[in-house]
């Protein structure tokens, strides 16, 4: 037991869950058509995927945009080519001219261009802002609340062949390709309007709605595929093979692909789990496997059912200890050996991801708190309730030392990330983040919080969250006034 605490104590010290360690068979579904109006949508194909506590959600989200998309990905994996049409809805209270698209792949270290858009099958022109990486698609007619049209384009891709950039997300590296946000991306609208900037390095660079995906994936054979959501065709094309994945409600898409992958599957609370790596770094996937079906469990019980029917993890050079993505975690290559001191923590961190940004989403640019802090405060509950109250204390420490790291600074905890050095984003959000919510808890009470995070999280699944929408919600099961905590620990 000495050496699980020592474990526990370091582990996490310096993990930053999208960041670096601190320094100091059936046919592809046809096409929805062209449409002016709002019409039905049948998702179906979408439940196999989806947790049965959840298959309700097929029939709500009515402003869900849909997108189908063809990855092509050549011999030498980084190149790729593409063609993308989104079924997009106005989910606003007034008409909109334009929709605006996200071209990540140009400000990740890679190039992405695009041609041929295309509103409802007539050609538009396209307008190119910040650094190439956002297009602004004009409409003839104005597109009134409740109306739907779609939005078609292709799109070509150099991937950079470094991890240097937000720390490879998007990379063909060392025989693995990393494809994050590698499609153009429907932009939020909210009280802001279109939501686009250039995000800081330090963090995530994504901000969005959640959607459905039907995503078709044309790659050299020798690679072994792994793709958010649920594999719905696969064919054999002689020296190529063709996968098609569905996905939704999710807010990304994400690709790996290396001809060095195996698989290793456990079964957990009706969850198919899969850690795809090199085959000598079994021993630490199997522990990885154990780590997310555990973590499941606990989230679980403790917040909502985990959404999905399947998590997959992959090993990426990336520079980062694990990112999430919807339905997938990717885990750099260098802590997947049995009892790894970062391991443990990475996992149940990004686990926690899947119910603080996926299923509660937030604007990860501007309130990166309201996920990064709460998975890591989720973090802190799993180690509690898998290890006792010397668990809890291990884990504490570590997160308490990042803050001390920074002195104990009283930077708000509630600043978007661009507002942060590398060393206050990591004290501040991962560090004092956490804590705040255990102050937030003493403040309440064990038993009042504990139902206050469950309903928190169940008011706001499948949706957008705010700092306002958790402090409402916080106050309403307390029956008393949080401003004054709020002031002390959250806002400028």
């Amino acid at each position: 037991m000495k050496k699980i605490f020592l474990l526990i104590m370091i582990t996490l010290l310096l993990l930053t869950s999208c960041l670096l360690p601190s320094q100091g068979g059936t046919s592809t579904p046809e096409p929805i058509p062209p449409t002016s109006t709002s019409s039905p949508v049948d998702r179906s194909i979408y439940k196999d995927g989806l947790n049965p506590a959840y298959h309700s959600i097929l029939n709500e989200l009515p402003y869900a945009s849909l997108y189908s998309i063809d990855f092509v990905i050549a011999d030498d994996l980084y190149h790729v080519t593409g063609s993308e049409t989104v079924t997009y809805t106005n989910a606003e209270d007034i008409a909109l001219n334009e929709v605006k698209f996200r071209l990540f792949p140009n400000i990740l270290g890679g190039e992405m261009t695009v041609d041929n858009v295309m509103v409802n099958g007539e050609a538009v022109t396209p307008n190119y802002a910040l650094n190439n990486s956002l297009i602004t698609v004009p409409f003839k007619d104005s597109l009134e609340p409740e109306e739907t049209l779609t939005i078609s384009m292709d799109f070509n891709i150099t991937v950079p062949q470094t991890v240097e950039l937000n720390y490879g997300v998007q990379a063909y590296f060392d025989e693995v390709l990393t494809l994050a946000h590698a499609y153009p991306v429907v932009t939020v609208y909210d009280d802001e309007g279109w939501n686009a900037e250039i995000p800081p390095q330090a963090g995530d660079v994504t901000y969005t709605d959640m959607s459905f995906f039907i995503v078709t994936v044309d790659a050299p054979k020798e690679v072994t595929l792994v793709g958010s959501g649920r594999e719905i065709n696969r064919q054999d094309n002689g020296s190529r093979q063709t996968v098609t994945y569905e996905a939704g409600p999710v807010r990304d898409f994400y690709i790996a692909a290396s001809p060095e992958y195996e698989v290793f599957t456990k079964e957990a609370r009706g969850v198919t789990l899969r850690f795809y790596t090199r085959d000598h770094l079994q021993s630490g996937a199997e522990q990885a496997l154990d780590v997310a079906a555990r973590s499941i469990e606990i989230y679980s019980e403790r917040y909502a059912p985990y959404p999905y029917t399947e998590l997959d993890f992959v090993s990426t050079p990336t520079l980062a200890l694990g990112i999430e993505y919807p339905g997938m975690i990717a885990i750099t290559e260098w802590i997947i050996t049995p009892d790894h001191q970062y391991l443990e923590g990475t996992v149940a961190h990004e686990v926690g991801h899947q119910w603080f940004y996926n299923l509660v989403g937030n604007d990860q640019l501007d309130d990166p708190w309201l996920d990064e802090s709460l998975s890591q405060f989720a973090t802190l509950q799993y180690f509690t309730d898998a290890y006792g109250q010397g668990g809890s204390e291990g884990f504490r420490s570590s997160v308490a030392g990042r803050w001390e790291r920074i002195g104990n600074v009283n930077i708000p905890v509630g600043l978007p990330v661009r507002a942060y050095s590398d060393g206050e984003y990591s004290g501040i959000v991962y560090g004092r983040g956490a804590l705040f919510f255990e102050a937030l808890r003493d403040k309440m009470g064990m038993e009042i919080f504990d139902t206050f995070i469950k309903d928190y999280v169940k008011n706001n699944s499948w949706n957008i969250s705010t700092p306002e929408k958790l402090k409402a919600e916080a106050e309403k099961h307390c029956a008393c006034d949080l401003t004054s905590l709020f002031d002390e620990w959250i806002y400028p």
